[in-house]
């Protein structure tokens, strides 16, 4: 009934991982490839969270 109250936590998630890949295209583009691939395999750590969040909102 009051599920539409409750917070969904797909969204937070979805946020930080655009946020992640806007950082991560920013430091390719200045030329620093190392941050680039680390920002990159947070981003990719997030991403993997989201599948497994939205797994369990569908189940």
């Amino acid at each position: 009934m009051f599920k539409w109250f409750s917070k969904n936590p797909s969204k937070k998630l979805v946020k930080a991982y655009e946020a992640k890949l806007t950082e991560a295209m920013h430091a390719q583009r200045n030329g620093d490839i190392r941050a680039y691939s680390m920002l990159s395999k947070e981003a990719d750590d997030i991403y993997q969270k989201i599948q497994s969040v939205m797994a369990k909102e569908s189940a």
